[in-house]
């Protein structure tokens, strides 16, 4: 026997260094994106259920009317600005908003008529507007809100969230792929070990697919 021949590794410890190394790979993976996505995971799984209960869950409506005057150099200064328009408000009606109404309508888009700019104010659990007279400047704000179940369904929705929870959905979407993946990878390399993998796994399947079929009309 040569030398070669003697230190080459047998066919057997090399797949089980393999095994090895992918299955550490596995649970790394595995664990990280279940930290990663736990929190979220809870929270929408929870939402899915408060969702999938809605017209039974009584909703706690509660909505504020507040009212101001815009002063008249800003209200002269507001005749400049278009007569009908989406245009968001200017930066000075922005800030004078922001102090009387402790409320952010920078950069919203309105819908101006020449006698009134009106700012939809949507938010997760709730909506709201605020609107300006253009001949006196009075203005309204009314917020309403539908309480805390409706604001974490909404988020469930991504339903008026903004842009960064819109991405926060895709990340922690990505994160629960990737938990879900390596835990396939895992059953998978175990199965020998547990007899009852497959039908489990086959039974998951078949259920939503036996419901859609026959109770989904």
């Amino acid at each position: 026997m040569t030398d070669a021949a003697a230190t080459a590794p047998k066919p057997k410890k090399a797949l089980n260094a393999a095994r090895s190394f992918w299955l550490k790979q596995l649970h790394q993976w595995h664990w990280i994106s279940a930290a990663v996505s736990l929190i979220g995971l809870m929270l929408f799984a929870v939402t899915g259920i408060t969702l999938n209960h809605a017209a039974s869950i009584p909703g706690q409506v509660s909505t504020v009317e507040t009212a101001g005057t815009l002063p008249p150099p800003l209200l002269e200064r507001l005749s400049t600005f278009p007569q009908e328009t989406t245009d968001p408000a200017p930066d000075y009606v922005a800030r004078w908003a922001s102090d009387h109404f402790k409320v952010s309508i920078a950069g919203r888009p309105t819908e101006t008529t020449p006698e009134e700019v009106y700012i939809a104010l949507t938010e997760p659990g709730g909506d709201g507007w605020l609107t300006i007279d253009r001949a006196t400047g009075e203005a309204s704000r009314e917020r309403t809100t539908r309480g805390p179940i409706a604001y974490l369904n909404d988020l469930h929705k991504g339903r008026n969230a903004g842009k960064v929870w819109f991405w926060f959905i895709d990340v922690f979407a990505a994160a629960c792929i990737v938990f879900a993946v390596t835990g396939f990878a895992l059953t998978w390399m175990h199965a020998k070990q547990r007899p009852s993998t497959w039908p489990l796994l086959g039974l998951g399947l078949l259920i939503p697919v036996i419901i859609a079929l026959i109770f989904i009309h």
